[in-house]
């Protein structure tokens, strides 16, 4: 049963009031991919009342109103995806689709919702908490570079005015509020639970706090907003974290952000993602057609939260974090057990995975003990000889799943490490790759080939996509198979010179690939790339970064890619003079490709 969405939902019920009203910018979707759902289940089981106000009217407070005044407190995010990523392209164009709404119907929710459904809640009842949560509270817990106003923005738990933020995966502390807020503990005082920002003032420092930067510092002074990142950056684990303050004016006040929650162990996992979800968007979208975002993760099965391939351009670091948890195997077959009942499952498993579906351990036993690293990756720039490297288990999950009743196929679409993969002296796992969970083409993400660029996104070199990539073309063919390699690639990122994208391009035309997907740079919130974009500079050696910020270069740099595309031809010939590169003209023209390189 789903939970309530109106007045009428909660008399079924038998409820005079709902304990929390859970504020989302997404359409009501019961399944374990969306936030809203695995917050208001794990309310449920710990006994409490919770109704779903979904894409509410915020032009008003009536619609805030709509289940009566709730009894602890509103929990507010905005959705899935950050609301102005939700709405704008990288070139800041409006979009015209809303994948996380009915029938992907745009201009269901405002921009920076988490700022206007907050102000609306505190309209409605003023003495009700406000609680923010999800992605786009969690990357903007403090101050922040804001791509569309261009420009340093607050924290958002004071643009919103709400009582407390959690960031990171909430699970932890929205039950340790809920039980506070339960005992009768105002929402001002409850100042001490992990994963959470709340507001306090200079003479809350104890002797382990750091002191970050003010607002007003790293809003006017650029290196010192890199400093700011590389604090927050090195204080992002659960084990080494210390507590943070970011100052804010002369009156001593601040923003208290409290050390990360420690992840979830692979049993709360387990119990986390075993909750009694409907798998399936509300009824009442039906005559819309649905949530188009379901059909992408209907019948795909999370195995892993955190990652520890710590790429740049990837806010996974600040939200869910380097270290990395993976569910039992029992529980992910019992779950796929669960699917194959469904009356529309048609025996394909579409993905099994996480940020990155092949690692399924901690990097090394010395995060469980210590944290994670702070001035060195695991992958980058060579893999680290601590990590532990092992795809057994992963096998065996795979195996596990191929081997139940109805399923045809298992599919692996969630993205392969393939660094780790080459990492891996037990080349079974690629073997497997190849012969049982690849359809016709398997996406893998180099991003680029030029080392400057690669150093900027904290990448493998080339020679390690080199290597796989002629491994596995390799086994396809021991195996008899055609099938294709399509890299994912980023333009315009941080470091990358049209020279850069010169060496791109002719690296894709040398190995016959013709990329799928590319993405132009997009300067979200809480990624390393992005503090990049803003200060010009990496702030932990504080060298200076080329950043492409000049529309035109931009498009130069995205025809360069697609250098084959007959509309690209006249962008290809002006990027190549002025790269001093009009010897290569003849080479970058359109012609005819094939659709992948074959594997």
């Amino acid at each position: 049963m789903f939970l309530p969405i109106s007045k009428k939902d909660m008399e079924k019920r038998g409820w005079e009031q709902v304990d929390f009203v859970l504020v989302t910018g997404d359409a009501y979707v019961d399944h374990p991919s969306f936030g809203t759902a695995i917050i208001s289940r794990l309310l449920e089981r710990f006994g409490y009342k919770v109704a779903i106000l979904s894409q509410p009217d915020w032009r008003s407070a009536e619609d805030f109103r709509r289940f009566g005044k709730p009894r602890l407190g509103f929990l507010i995010n905005s959705g899935n995806v950050d609301s102005m990523v939700n709405h704008f392209s990288v070139f800041k164009h409006r979009r015209k689709r809303d994948e996380y709404s009915p029938g992907g119907k745009a201009g269901l929710r405002p921009d920076r919702a988490l700022i206007v459904y907050s102000n609306r809640a505190k309209e409605a009842y003023r003495d009700v908490p406000v609680i923010l949560g999800g992605l786009e509270a969690s990357l903007r817990r403090l101050g922040h570079y804001d791509y569309w106003d261009d420009k340093v923005r607050r924290s958002v738990l004071l643009d919103a005015k709400a009582d407390l933020l959690i960031y990171g995966m909430g699970e932890r502390a929205v039950i340790e509020i809920a039980e506070a807020l339960d005992s009768g503990i105002e929402a001002k005082y409850i100042g001490w639970i992990r994963g959470t920002c709340v507001r306090g003032t200079l003479s809350d420092a104890d002797e382990e706090t750091i002191l970050l930067p003010s607002f007003e510092e790293i809003r006017e002074e650029k290196r010192r907003y890199g400093d700011s990142f590389a604090l927050q950056y090195r204080n992002n684990d659960a084990i080494s974290g210390k507590r943070l303050m970011e100052p804010y004016g002369k009156e001593g006040r601040c923003v208290v952000q409290n050390p990360p929650q420690p992840p979830l162990e692979r049993e709360e996992l387990d119990q986390v993602y075993e909750l009694p979800y409907e798998r399936e968007s509300h009824p009442v979208y039906e005559r819309a057609g649905g949530v188009p975002a379901l059909k992408e993760v209907k019948f795909s099965l999370v195995s892993s939260r955190g990652c520890f391939g710590g790429c740049s351009f990837c806010a996974l670091t600040f939200h869910q974090g380097r270290e990395l948890r993976s569910r039992s195997i029992d529980s992910i077959v019992r779950e796929a057990e669960e699917l194959t009942k469904k009356p529309d499952f048609k025996g394909y498993i579409h993905d099994v995975g996480g940020p990155t579906a092949n690692f399924r351990h901690p990097a090394c036993e010395k995060q469980l003990k210590s944290g994670v690293c702070r001035n060195r990756d695991c992958l980058y720039p060579k893999p680290c000889a601590q990590m532990k490297v092992d795809h057994t288990e992963y096998r065996q999950l795979l195996s596990r799943l191929r081997e139940l009743p109805g399923v045809k196929k298992v599919f692996i679409r969630s993205g392969i490490r393939y660094d780790y993969v080459m990492a891996d002296p037990d080349r079974q796992f690629l073997w497997d790759l190849c012969r049982y969970h690849v359809s016709g083409t398997l996406k893998v993400a180099p991003e680029h080939v030029s080392p400057r660029v690669l150093a900027s996104m904290r990448k493998p070199g080339k020679e390690v996509f080199e290597q796989f990539s002629g491994l596995y073309r390799s086994i396809n063919e021991k195996l008899g198979k055609k099938q294709y390699l399509i890299p994912y690639l980023i333009s315009s990122h941080p470091g990358s010179r049209l020279s850069d994208a010169v060496e791109l391009a002719l690296f894709l035309k040398e190995h016959h690939f013709i990329p799928d997907q590319v993405q132009d740079f997009y300067p979200t919130p809480g990624t390393l790339s992005t503090c990049i974009y803003y200060t010009g500079e990496d702030p932990f050696t504080k060298e200076a970064v080329y950043i492409p910020s000049d529309l035109e270069e931009k498009k130069m740099q995205r025809a360069l890619i697609h250098f084959h595309k007959p509309e690209n031809r006249q962008l290809v010939k002006a990027a190549l003079a002025r790269a001093g590169r009009r010897d290569l003209i003849p080479v970058l023209t359109p012609e005819k490709h094939r659709k992948g390189r074959k594997g």
